[in-house]
């Protein structure tokens, strides 16, 4: 994806300091200080331009969202939506994945949601994925005791993979479905990439994935 050069996007990150969270390693362990309330806290690893972070925010007001991306140039459309929505439980982070552990203490996090994530197809790739191991480790670290990844995907590769990551994890899958937007489930809020397939007859998979060894 070729992402549009936004020279302005920096300044106007900073301009919001209610929203975007510019020194977040000091907010580790801190989190609900932050927000001022005792609420779980679910982070969205991969927030893009902030539609489902903001929507489950505006659906569930006891809970603290946090959503993360590395691209300012897309992030700062997720501030635009914040800024209109005014909502006080949600905050933004302008940090890369990998570095999770900086950002946040020891079962801190109450769920991780990732929602179509960069498939990576080609298998030099594969530790980029947000479900390799090494990041299935970074999400454990962070999660409550029982705390669970939710991810939804278009893409059939990455959700066979990543099925296959979590189960030789061992973490416990539930609710897995092979086509969501025809199961039973309640209450999906969408992103913008999901709404754009969905509307082409594309499956949209989902699988919640809970960690077991703690």
């Amino acid at each position: 994806m070729r992402l549009r050069n936004k020279p302005w996007a920096s300044e106007k990150l900073s301009e919001y300091p209610q929203y975007v969270v510019a020194e977040p390693q000091e907010q580790k362990g801190k989190w609900n200080e932050e927000f001022g309330n005792n609420h779980p806290i679910h982070i969205e690893v991969g927030t893009g331009k902030g539609q489902f972070v903001t929507e489950m925010a505006r659906a569930n007001p006891d809970v603290n969202y946090i959503g993360i991306e590395l691209y300012e140039s897309v992030i700062v459309t997720a501030l635009d939506r914040l800024i209109e929505a005014e909502l006080p439980n949600v905050k933004l982070l302008n940090v890369d994945a990998r570095d999770l552990k900086e950002y946040f203490a020891d079962e801190e996090v109450g769920r991780v949601y990732l929602n179509f994530s960069d498939p990576w197809p080609k298998n030099r790739h594969e530790k980029r994925r947000l479900t390799f191991e090494s990041f299935l480790k970074l999400y454990e670290d962070i999660l409550i005791k029982g705390g669970e990844i939710h991810f939804k995907t278009d893409n059939q590769g990455l959700f066979e993979y990543s099925l296959k990551s979590f189960s030789w994890y061992g973490l416990h899958l539930k609710f897995l479905s092979l086509d969501l937007h025809k199961s039973d489930f309640e209450g999906n809020i969408m992103t913008e990439y999901e709404e754009k397939f969905s509307a082409k007859g594309q499956r949209i998979y989902r699988v919640e994935a809970q960690y077991q060894n703690k």
